[in-house]
């Protein structure tokens, strides 16, 4: 079968308008039971003499996780906002991957920290391990980098505040680099069928500056939404269900500052999936390829999870675009490697944050390309849609670019 029609089946899968409506019904028949089915297996991964019955089960896991991701339109047939369904399957694809990973564990995951004053519950600690992506607090963790605290924590109270203030201040910087992007190309960028982000009508030079402006843009945008998801989360945790800040700590570490590519991926850019694309791709490639394999193999499970994403929005984009970028990734990691063995000084400094960014840039480009060709930017969204910046922004970004195509 050719790798177009393989595509076009996933997408029938996943978006087929025969899927059931999302309502109360469908959560109670298709939801509910991977949800407990979830919990209920994090549970016996806490236990010990577990693993023969979790080795059992999790073909079962995986199956009512593949179901609800198939069977229900979260989008209820609006094609704008077929995101919801593609974020729900990426979270039933954690579900799928993470309990396979607790499967073949040979010792009960173990909780090293516990907020003070409570009660020791295996209900709880389940509830945790499943919502800790990064596993903060868990013994399997160590690995995973966690930047340092720069928020006010002295109080839940002022916590909180700050907190509020960053959703707030988050919500308007998401709505206006949204607005941004669009309004470089309103005939592309705003239909489902997307557009490539490099304008051929422009000579070479001024067609990589437009398309490298559009993906910084982008990105920014990109690390503003996680960054503005996580702050609605914690606000929940710490405010609703009385969870202590430590629980909460930050997810970036000002990802710009970067010196380095090593220093951007394993410290400075959300570890959210690390350990799942360590455990699918990294550890497997590691033992025939030693330490190469292992960041080619991580790399090339996050290329292939984000290919999931542009497939299942636009199944005409080729699946090159993603594997080959983390691919590059991987390859300027071994790069500087073989630099600080060839030369005996580490890759940073300002001129190994010019390197940095100069391969970011050029391959997070064809990243932003692939996103854009999916239709990505076309999706609906209520913070651009309300944002008062909106007729500012997309004034001044009509001129820039009218200005970019006057001048070539």
């Amino acid at each position: 079968m050719p790798a177009g029609a393989n595509s076009s089946l996933l997408n029938d899968i996943l978006l087929s308008s025969t899927k059931q409506s999302f309502d109360v019904r469908s959560t109670i028949t298709y939801h509910l039971p991977v949800c407990l089915s979830y919990i209920a297996f994090a549970i016996l991964a806490i236990r010990p003499g577990t693993r023969a019955l979790r080795i059992a089960l999790w073909p079962l896991v995986a199956l009512l996780a593949f179901r609800a991701a198939t069977c229900v339109d979260l989008s209820n047939g609006n094609p704008r906002n077929a995101w919801f369904n593609v974020e729900f399957a990426l979270a039933m694809f954690c579900v799928g991957t993470r309990t396979l990973e607790w499967t073949f564990v040979k010792e009960p995951l173990k909780r090293h920290y516990r907020p003070a004053n409570s009660t020791p519950s295996i209900v709880m600690d389940a509830l945790d391990l499943t919502a800790n992506l990064r596993g903060i607090g868990w013994n399997w963790s160590k690995s995973i980098y966690v930047p340092p605290e720069t928020r006010p924590t002295s109080s839940q109270t002022v916590f909180c505040v700050y907190i509020f203030v960053s959703i707030l201040i988050r919500a308007f910087i998401c709505g206006a680099l949204h607005v941004a992007v669009r309004a470089f190309s309103p005939e592309t960028f705003i239909v489902l069928s997307g557009g490539t982000i490099f304008d051929a009508s422009l000579p070479p030079l001024i067609r990589y500056v437009r398309s490298s402006i559009i993906s910084v843009v982008a990105a920014l945008g990109m690390f503003s939404n996680m960054q503005l998801g996580y702050d609605v989360f914690t606000m929940i945790g710490v405010a609703v269900f009385r969870q202590e800040p430590a629980q909460w700590p930050p997810v970036f570490q000002v990802p710009w500052l970067a010196t380095s590519l090593r220093d951007f991926w394993s410290r400075r850019w959300h570890q959210f999936f690390k350990h799942t694309y360590v455990i699918l791709g990294g550890r497997p490639l590691s033992f025939i390829f030693g330490r190469a394999g292992y960041i080619f193999g991580a790399f090339l499970a996050s290329g292939i999870f984000h290919n999931v994403v542009v497939i299942m929005l636009n199944d005409n984009v080729e699946m090159w675009c993603m594997l080959f970028s983390f691919g590059m990734m991987a390859t300027g990691i071994i790069l500087e490697d073989v630099f600080t063995s060839l030369t005996g000084h580490k890759v940073g400094g300002w001129k190994g944050w010019l390197w940095t960014m100069a391969w970011l840039l050029m391959w997070g480009s064809l990243m932003m390309d692939g996103f854009a060709r999916a239709g990505m930017f076309a999706g609906s969204n209520a913070l651009d849609g309300a944002s008062p910046a909106r007729a500012v922004v997309e004034r001044y970004v009509f001129a820039f670019d009218n200005w970019l195509h006057t001048f070539a």
